[in-house]
């Protein structure tokens, strides 16, 4: 078949798949956004070049005939595929125009993305990035989720719906006042245990408190939570004024006043942080461009 010589516009595919799934002009017209006339004008020219009748006209609507009912799954099709080119044109694109989004706990973000975006701005200086601050991991990972944003910085997702790579092990550390104990004295589970600790809410959304629990728990401890504080930067400052200690990821806790002594814990206790991107999502170039930035910057995990 000779395409150039085809007088078949997509305009009135679209009219003719409008009409037969509304069942009547005037709702498929308001569907496209265009007056009555012009939808009946489109049908009108679309049955004149294919030489049939599509549509059967009737006060009650308008009813597809029997090669309407033929040729509407492949009207459907042609309109899926030329939607498909413009998606992946769109994309493809990506390195010389448009937005990459990412999505970031504030910890994290602070530390892993500036020389991040300052090489991937150098490279594609047209493309702009968005930061998505988070205050919890599960924001993160509900950002990516629903689109909000291409790609997620994170702990280590579980789920299937994300394809992860990781990126950095994350140590958590002991915070104590300066003079707490000497600085370079062994340090047991038993003398740890003893301190009164500040640590964030151990409800949800909050992770590390209960991660910090049963990292001691495998060993027969429990800390001793006499305080529970929601902001990080808040724990720090009462750790410095000599009201207890806190165990906290070292990317969080930086950078630590010289008013605080930092320790490690008897057995190393690490978070996993990661990029995140949808397993069944279509990524601009420009997100996977970014994503390997962050892999040469941290290439010891993967």
């Amino acid at each position: 078949m000779d395409l150039s010589r085809s007088n078949v516009k997509i305009s009135q595919l679209q009219a003719f798949v409008a009409v037969a799934e509304h069942g009547n002009f005037s709702a498929a017209a308001l569907d496209l956004g265009l007056s009555q006339s012009t939808v009946s004008h489109a049908i009108a020219t679309l049955e004149s070049v294919l030489g049939v009748v599509l549509l059967a006209r009737g006060r009650h609507g308008a009813l597809l005939t029997a090669i309407g009912e033929e040729i509407l799954p492949e009207a459907r099709q042609i309109l899926e595929l030329l939607g498909s080119i413009q998606t992946k044109a769109r994309f493809d694109q990506g390195l010389q125009s448009g937005v990459v989004r990412i999505a970031s706990v504030r910890s994290i973000a602070t530390h892993l993305l500036p020389n991040a975006i300052l090489q991937f701005r150098q490279k594609f200086p047209l493309v702009h990035v968005v930061i998505r601050d988070c205050d919890h991991y599960v924001e993160v990972q509900q950002m990516v989720r629903e689109g909000q944003a291409e790609i997620g910085i994170t702990l280590m997702p579980k789920s299937a719906e994300f394809e992860a790579w990781e990126l950095i092990r994350d140590e958590f550390v002991l915070l104590l006042p300066d003079d707490a104990i000497e600085p370079n004295a062994p340090l047991s589970w038993e003398q740890i245990v003893n301190f009164p600790f500040i640590m964030n809410p151990i409800a949800a959304p909050h992770v590390h408190t209960r991660t910090v629990q049963a990292h001691f728990a495998q060993f027969g401890h429990h800390l001793n939570v006499a305080y529970e504080v929601k902001e990080d930067s808040t724990i720090i400052g009462m750790v410095k004024g000599g009201l207890g200690a806190t165990i906290m990821a070292r990317l969080a806790a930086e950078p630590i006043p010289d008013a605080i002594q930092m320790r490690q814990l008897p057995v190393p206790l690490e978070r996993k942080i990661g990029i995140v991107i949808r397993s069944e999502g279509l990524l601009p170039k420009a997100a996977f461009a970014f994503i390997d930035i962050l892999k040469a910057l941290y290439p010891q995990h993967l």
